[in-house]
């Protein structure tokens, strides 16, 4: 497995990965890096053939992560990097290129798009989906029934009640309690979330 990105976020994948007793892995970063733990560090050379090995794209930024992605698309597959301490149930469905940290909890009916990080502790429960892109961040927790739209970041601690829809590229502050739908491109804070911003798009 190849990850790409020798930053703090990589750092976690790579600790899961050895968790999970993956006997192969590499480090990809844009920048000069002497080394990542015991890891030699790639800079990438995308002129080469296509990969045979799958890649896990290590960027905590979603936009970032995507533009990562769309540059890799052509020339490998995607891997899937789950913590052994996380609780997926096996009637979920986790797509390529996403992560699953320790203590993480996926139940029944749950579909996680491409590309998504369930961050430490993240409590996801049945039938919630998540779009391509998004960031469940530590501690948070979905409720049954929300749909999360593509790139939507979750920050730590924050709580949606169940049946909520939460908009595309929404960044939903740190202790945010979500008691309603919240568009598209906005940025919410506080219990209950109001919005303070949206970007343009």
């Amino acid at each position: 497995m190849i990850l790409y990105g020798a930053s703090g976020h990589g750092k976690v994948i790579l600790d899961i990965l050895e968790s999970s007793c993956e006997e192969h892995i590499e480090i990809w970063d844009d920048r000069p890096v002497d080394n990542f733990f015991e890891y030699p560090v790639k800079v990438p050379d995308l002129s080469n053939p296509p990969l045979s090995e799958k890649v896990i794209v290590c960027i905590g930024v979603n936009e970032t992560r995507k533009k990562v992605v769309e540059k890799l698309n052509n020339y490998t597959t995607f891997g899937i990097a789950i913590h052994p301490r996380a609780i997926v149930s096996k009637r979920a469905i986790i797509d390529v290129g996403s992560v699953i940290m320790g203590g993480a909890v996926i139940n029944p009916g749950v579909i996680v798009g491409r590309h998504c990080i369930i961050n430490t502790c993240a409590s996801i429960d049945h039938d919630c989906v998540l779009e391509s892109f998004v960031h469940i961040s530590p501690n948070a927790t979905l409720s049954g029934n929300v749909h999360v739209g593509e790139g939507t970041h979750v920050g730590s601690g924050a709580v949606s009640i169940q049946g909520i829809r939460i908009g595309k590229w929404c960044t939903i502050g740190a202790g945010t309690v979500i008691i309603k739908d919240i568009p598209d491109f906005t940025t919410v804070v506080g219990n209950p979330a109001r919005i303070i911003k949206v970007k343009e798009h």
